[in-house]
């Protein structure tokens, strides 16, 4: 039985991974824990104990309890997958979350800010490291708020993955790994078909290369359109809702999401028997987990109301005297 913490750590990491998962943020954190360790002499599980843990989780700040709680939710998972594992006889901490107070609803796009939004991106000038920049956020933030992807799905896309004939997008290792096939209509169509046509007979590009790039062989980066998207939607300077978070990229899934259940409402169609539809297509195992996207707004709640009146207003006539 191996108890060195390292080779340990890049076992527990191994495991994950041939599970699906790319637990690449649990790898950074295992990674200072190590670090953190060995700088004080400890380099065995043995020598884990809950004063050290304890130091290690205070040296990280979290001032945000999400965040905060995550970083506990890593530690513990590893140290219990270690007991699970039979590498260690017992626990020797168990970090106490947060309660989270700090939980804002996403900020959600409606149609005519979205298109603001997707137009100022088309506007983007060009610069010496990024030519084509503004088609490129543009099909970028389209895919987002149009297909409900992730900022890294969309950014990850590689020419290969266009079926148009299918009109298909293969989204290619998303959250834990898992693909899907996603489905789009003309107006998607219109903008991938430009996109791969200037990659493919203007930059002569192979299939298997990136449809988003700025140098011929790196995918865009997430961070990189989060924070182009972020200074675009600062400068159009929407009014934010109290208790709403400021918008950032990922809200356009969430304005996705919220948009298809509005519609489904306005066309008479009953959400509950969509939802899993809605959970396949946003990549999500379980519809709890497109749920969070899901919020309630006063759209929303209108529908809903008209929709139970029309349904109890038989009942209220019968119930009349």
């Amino acid at each position: 039985m191996d108890g060195d913490l390292a080779t340990t750590v890049n076992d527990f990491l191994e495991h994950k991974r041939a599970l699906g998962r790319k637990y690449l943020n649990e790898e950074a954190t295992l990674r200072l824990l190590v670090a953190f360790m060995d700088r004080r002499g400890v380099t065995t599980l043995a020598g884990l104990t809950a004063r050290l843990l304890d130091e290690f989780v205070a040296s990280r700040l979290r001032p945000r309890d999400r965040s905060f709680n995550l970083l506990v939710g890593i530690v513990n998972g590893f140290l219990s997958w270690s007991v699970g594992q039979r590498r260690l006889e017992t626990l020797p901490w168990q970090g106490t979350r947060r309660k989270v107070t700090d939980q804002r609803l996403p900020f959600l796009f409606d149609p005519s800010q979205a298109r603001r939004v997707l137009e100022a991106a088309a506007a983007l000038p060009d610069n010496s490291r990024a030519i084509g920049r503004g088609p490129t956020y543009h099909a970028i933030f389209a895919l987002c708020y149009g297909l409900g992807l992730r900022a890294g799905e969309a950014c990850g896309l590689r020419l290969e993955d266009i079926d148009a004939g299918r009109q298909l997008l293969v989204v290619r290792g998303g959250k834990f790994g898992k693909s899907r096939l996603v489905p789009f209509g003309p107006r998607i169509g219109e903008l991938l078909d430009l996109q791969f046509t200037r990659r493919t007979e203007h930059e002569g590009a192979g299939q298997e290369e990136p449809l988003f790039t700025f140098d011929g062989r790196r995918c865009v980066h997430p961070c990189t359109a989060s924070g182009t998207f972020h200074r675009i939607v600062t400068e159009l300077g929407f009014p934010v809702p109290d208790g709403t978070t400021a918008p950032h990229l990922h809200c356009l899934r969430h304005s996705f999401a919220v948009g298809s259940l509005l519609r489904w409402y306005r066309e008479g169609t009953d959400p509950s028997t969509r939802l899993l539809q809605l959970a396949t297509f946003m990549g999500h195992v379980d519809p709890s987990s497109t749920a969070v996207y899901l919020t309630i707004t006063p759209e929303l709640l209108s529908e809903a109301s008209d929709r139970f009146e029309a349904f109890a207003k038989p009942a209220w006539a019968e119930a009349k005297p």
